[in-house]
């Protein structure tokens, strides 16, 4: 007689561009889920760039007791469309979205369903990052990271919403109240606090869990490619107040004082070749330059970024 496959209780949707090395240390943590309900895992492949398609398929013959399913675009269509692909495609009551550089521990799956056992909201795992050994990890990435976990988990209840990203979970009911992630967020930032913004407005709760934080290898792990994303986030940053308003991220300031004229006057000539060159200068020198001096140099490159997409939001052209 077959056994009938029991109905998942969570769905992780797991969106996926490049993933060909990471999918196995994810896909590996999920299969050794303990105390876990029923659960199914469905990977987005947004374009298949480096043969993870042939990869999914190698891990799933690796774990045949796990439920594993995958789709695949044709080309590039961005996060938001591999994130509602993915819950379209399966039928969890539970989704848990986990991007693919996450490291989950042997409880994810229970924690995750188990926080939304008091009712309709929103949970948020926050990042314990790993980053590769670099002049700017050890300058600026690990001391930077203390100082986010240490911010987000300071703030109101009210404000939590605003570090909705990789980690999290929301009922299938509400993700479909919402109607998904907003597709006019096509490029890179912005469209994960779109959503958490979008579960707070409409009066439901939006947490972070200490349970809930997960290893996470970064893939910000230069001054280039932090100043990158941090271009890219500014630039999003004015499609999230042309929706919501200035208000909702407690307005749309220039950064002030002399560290903000220092900021501003970068941010004014900060274009994405130009970026490419000065970032890149500041990854090489920051490895001879004293720890105090190179953090400030990362922050300066980093905070200028944000600032020129916040003020010259066409300045983000590239996609990646």
């Amino acid at each position: 007689m077959t056994e009938t496959p029991l109905t998942p209780e969570a769905s992780v949707i797991v969106p996926s561009r490049g993933g060909a090395q990471r999918l196995p240390r994810l896909i590996g943590a999920l299969a050794a889920q303990e105390d876990a309900p029923p659960f199914e895992v469905h990977v987005v492949v947004d374009g298949d760039v480096d043969g993870a398609e042939a990869v999914l398929a190698q891990v799933a013959a690796e774990h045949p007791g796990l439920e594993l399913s995958w789709t695949v675009f044709g080309e590039n269509r961005g996060r938001v469309a591999a994130l509602n692909a993915g819950a379209d495609a399966t039928s969890g009551r539970i989704l848990i979205r986990a991007d693919d550089d996450l490291e989950p521990g042997p409880h994810y799956i229970r924690d995750h369903v188990a926080a939304h056992a008091g009712g309709p909201g929103g949970a948020i795992g926050l990042y314990l990052n790993i980053l590769e050994p670099t002049a700017y990890q050890s300058a600026y990435g690990d001391h930077q990271d203390v100082l986010h976990r240490e911010h987000a988990y300071a703030l109101p209840t009210d404000q939590q919403w605003r570090h909705w990203a990789g980690n999290v979970s929301v009922p299938r009911s509400l993700h479909e109240e919402l109607g998904g992630y907003d597709a006019d967020y096509r490029r890179y930032g912005y469209e994960d606090i779109d959503y958490g913004y979008r579960l707070h407005a409409a009066g439901y709760p939006v947490r972070i869990l200490p349970q809930l934080a997960t290893k996470h290898h970064a893939a910000a792990v230069t001054t280039h490619s932090k100043a990158k994303r941090a271009l890219h986030a500014g630039s999003a940053r004015q499609t999230f107040i042309g929706k919501h308003g200035a208000g909702a991220l407690g307005g749309n300031r220039a950064p002030s004082g002399l560290w903000g004229a220092a900021v501003r006057g970068l941010a004014a000539v900060t274009t994405e070749p130009l970026l490419d060159v000065t970032s890149r200068l500041v990854d090489r020198t920051a490895s001879v330059l004293p720890v105090p001096v190179a953090r400030k140099l990362i922050a300066l490159q980093v905070e200028a970024a944000a600032e020129a997409g916040r003020v010259h939001p066409e300045r983000a052209r590239r996609t990646f």
